[in-house]
């Protein structure tokens, strides 16, 4: 029983893990309040369920699913760039939007996918050997969600990357380089929007069911996850940002798993997030603090 409640753990904080990387993205890198994650994850979902309903193999099916969400953050890029919107105003104004597109690609509010519907985990359970078949879903997931992660730290070690963490931090430099900082926001919310989506897309896969308001508090876990991982893993010098960040959201869930199994009811989940939030945040502001006065005391002396 311990050992499932683990692996089931260890699963959704991967799956999650990778919209949270899209977070990390948006939230620390640009620092761009994306509410647009809250409709691009059941995008994901919706346009991955579709798609394997229908025949298509369900490893392809992942990347319709992620060049949707990236089409998603473009348009949040251009109402806040090239319209001038305030960026808060872009996101929630995609995630109402995505809210009716998601609706009208499945065709109802919720459905569910048929048992017997392919999908990577089920084509997976095939070809693995049979003592890791109890593992599949962990095994596939790790490996999408580690080749994310691979992915874009890769990707920011380009010049691309570079010139996205600048439009972030400094846009001033962004522009001597003759750049438009414009152009990387865009860039930033389309990779991040498009892993949040990939995210909902295996998700779909895993529960195999699709529900319009499934997006709900997306962002909130994201942000969650993402202060975790920086906080509590920023002082291992031989992990990656991206490293913390997917441990961050598996620290995150195994809370919620826990106060589940001591007896919360799930509908006070919602509650138990928030509580959790608000925790993560104020720890986050006490050690910044903390850390700020050792260095105005070192700096003084």
């Amino acid at each position: 029983m311990a050992a499932d409640l683990i692996i089931g753990i260890l699963e959704q904080g991967m799956i999650y893990g990778i919209m949270a990387l899209g977070v990390y993205i948006t939230y620390t890198i640009l620092d761009f309040p994306d509410l647009s994650v809250d409709g691009t994850f059941p995008l994901g979902i919706a346009v991955c369920f579709v798609l394997v309903n229908k025949g298509v193999n369900p490893w392809l099916a992942l990347i319709p699913a992620l060049l949707a969400g990236a089409l998603a953050g473009i348009f949040t890029g251009l109402l806040h760039v090239k319209l001038k919107i305030r960026d808060l105003l872009s996101g929630i104004l995609t995630m109402t939007a995505l809210y009716s597109i998601n609706y009208t690609i499945v065709g109802k509010a919720s459905d569910f996918l048929s048992m017997e519907t392919n999908t990577i985990f089920s084509s997976a359970a095939k070809i693995l050997p049979e003592a890791f078949t109890p593992y599949s879903k962990l095994i596939v997931i790790l490996f999408i969600a580690l080749a994310a992660k691979f992915a874009l730290d890769w990707y920011m070690r380009t010049k691309s990357g570079f010139l996205l963490r600048s439009a972030g931090d400094n846009e001033g430099l962004v522009v001597t380089l003759g750049k438009d900082p414009g152009k990387s926001k865009i860039i930033g919310l389309a990779i991040a929007n498009g892993l949040t989506s990939l995210a909902g897309a295996v998700y779909c896969q895993y529960g195999r069911a699709f529900n319009v308001g499934s997006g709900t508090g997306t962002v909130v876990m994201g942000l969650a996850a993402v202060i975790i991982g920086t906080t509590v893993f920023k002082k291992i010098s031989f992990l990656r940002i991206t490293t913390g960040v997917l441990a961050g959201m598996t620290i995150y869930k195994a809370c919620i798993s826990i106060a589940l199994q001591i007896g919360l009811p799930s509908p006070d989940t919602n509650l138990m997030i928030t509580i959790l939030f608000i925790i993560t945040l104020v720890a986050n502001q006490l050690l910044t603090k903390n850390k700020k006065g050792k260095s105005g005391v070192r700096g003084d002396a």
